[in-house]
């Protein structure tokens, strides 16, 4: 229908059908024109066409929609704040979240628990630690979201101690954690390598009822498996009903760490036996753990069978991958990654391109290793004494000087 024979002053109960019906469809222009012609939506039409368009990848439409609400006087409905809050998160707009944080305090409606949770969450969406505080700080009745939802905030934000703080002071107000409470602050255990405090939670998590939880036990595999406790973190993988792929993948990457190579490999064999789809980090490892164990010729032949099964090396990889041309002094298929590095852009990457600096180097052509060095459009300090380092195994000592 075109946008002039539209009805005009929907009432609102079919305004919501008709919204609904170009929504399924994914005709956002007329869903917007349907919207525009409802003289005063109610709650749920207006909370329905946020979530909508945050729903389908339109976090910013759905910011405008709110916007014009307000614009237009009309004071949004709890379900509305709770709409407009997902999409604030989703968009990662920290200064949209302080607005509606605003709003929702002239209000009054800061006393309502939903409404202080969504917000805390997209605080921390937004790397907001400090908004995310002072919505907790205001807040008079506190349940197990809002404790779980600031803790991961820390914890997502860069900080692990603070969020194992409030994870702690939780439990101290009476509030008992919940799987998701515990999912979320294995990771900064996980940070710190603190195994005590590891412990601790999986001692409570097998209290509470909570191992046969996938992400707890997830969570509880990477900790043991960062903080090289690989005996622990096979015995959990071992007991998980449902076992995802990432807990497959934190205990490929501790044997590998750990210089477990063959159990490793076992286990990467194990995995596909088992019908379980590799992804991009498990290629990942399996390759960092050939390169770390000294099994250059492996290392490549799994880049080859990484690249068959469909996916494309990044930049992990091919900072990986690099050092097996350097030690087999392999040119040829230095320039090969390197030209995947420049064709599929990212020549940009830091890592990547210092690796390439390096193999360069080491494979003794240093005029390519200088090429690397100036098309670097940002140099960090690693950068800068490998290009040294270079310099200097070439017998460019005067070079080597000037660089520093």
């Amino acid at each position: 229908m075109a946008a002039h024979s539209l009805p005009t002053n929907i009432p609102s109960h079919l305004g919501l059908r008709l919204l609904r019906s170009a929504l399924n469809v994914g005709d956002f222009k007329r869903a917007h024109q349907l919207f525009d012609n409802i003289p005063q939506p109610d709650p749920t039409t207006c909370s329905t066409f946020i979530s909508a368009l945050t729903t389908h990848g339109r976090p910013n439409e759905a910011i405008k929609v709110y916007a014009s609400l307000r614009a237009c006087g009309i004071k949004p409905h709890s379900s509305v704040f709770l709409a407009v809050a997902k999409a604030c998160a989703v968009s990662g707009d920290a200064l949209r979240v302080k607005e509606v944080h605003e709003d929702a305090t002239r209000l009054g409606l800061m006393s309502d628990v939903y409404i202080a949770n969504a917000l805390i969450h997209a605080y921390g969406k937004c790397k907001c630690v400090e908004g995310a505080r002072r919505v907790f700080d205001d807040l008079v009745v506190r349940d197990v979201v809002t404790w779980t939802s600031l803790s991961s905030c820390y914890v997502n934000c860069g900080f692990p101690r603070k969020g194992l703080s409030v994870f702690r002071q939780m439990g101290l107000d009476g509030v008992k954690p919940n799987p998701v409470t515990v999912s979320s602050i294995l990771p900064a255990c996980s940070e710190l390598k603190d195994l005590k405090s590891g412990k601790e939670i999986h001692g409570f998590a097998v209290r509470h009822g909570m191992v046969e939880n996938v992400f707890v036990c997830s969570g509880l595999v990477s900790l043991y498996a960062k903080c090289l406790s690989v005996r622990e973190a096979r015995a959990v993988f071992d007991l998980m009903p449902h076992r995802d792929v990432v807990s497959w993948n934190g205990v490929l990457t501790a044997y590998f760490t750990n210089k477990e190579y063959e159990k490793g490999l076992s286990l990467f064999t194990q995995m596909s036996r088992d019908g379980v789809k590799a992804d991009e980090a498990t290629w990942n490892a399996v390759i960092g753990g050939c390169m770390e164990n000294g099994r250059i010729e492996e290392a490549v032949e799994m880049l080859r069978k990484m690249q068959n099964m469909g996916f494309k090396p990044n930049e992990i990889t091919i900072s990986s991958i690099l050092p097996a041309c350097s030690f087999s002094e392999n040119l040829r298929m230095g320039k090969e990654i390197h030209g995947y590095v420049f064709r599929h852009w990212k020549v940009g990457d830091l890592t990547s391109t210092t690796a390439l600096l390096y193999m360069y180097a080491k494979c003794g052509d240093l005029n390519l290793s200088r090429n690397v060095f100036n098309m670097m459009r940002r140099k960090d300090v690693v950068a800068w004494n490998t290009m040294i380092i270079a310099n200097a195994m070439h017998g460019n000592g005067k070079e080597a000087l000037f660089l520093f």
